[in-house]
């Protein structure tokens, strides 16, 4: 079975819980809620299977909260690691989560794409 970019996945080898980072061939790429590209791992799509609400709202994701509105994965990994940061209560990585979800929204969603010829 084949999984969305940013569908959120549990690793049935380990059971660790990822999020779809997109696939070549039978691999899928599955990273850490949160978690950067050098944390990312390769599984095969048929160790995957989805992760249940449960599974996710125990690694602190919200589906109707944590998603995105324009289906961006990257969109919905940034704010997920601004609510852990809240939920952590440190002031300044609240702020930089927020800046980040910010700053990445406006760039890849609102502003126009710059052309050259």
């Amino acid at each position: 079975m084949t999984y969305r970019e940013g569908a959120y996945v549990v690793d049935t080898r380990s059971g660790a819980l990822g999020h779809v980072m997109g696939s070549a061939g039978p691999r899928v790429q599955v990273r850490p809620p949160g978690g950067g590209q050098e944390q990312e791992w390769e599984a095969p799509a048929d160790a995957l299977r989805l992760a249940t609400r449960r599974e996710r709202e125990a690694a602190g994701i919200r589906a109707a909260a944590s998603a995105s509105p324009v289906n961006c994965g990257d969109c919905t990994t940034l704010e997920a690691e601004r609510r852990r940061a809240v939920a952590g209560g440190d002031e300044d990585a609240i702020v930089d989560a927020t800046v980040a979800v910010r700053s990445h929204f406006r760039t890849a969603h609102l502003l126009p794409a710059v052309h050259t010829s």
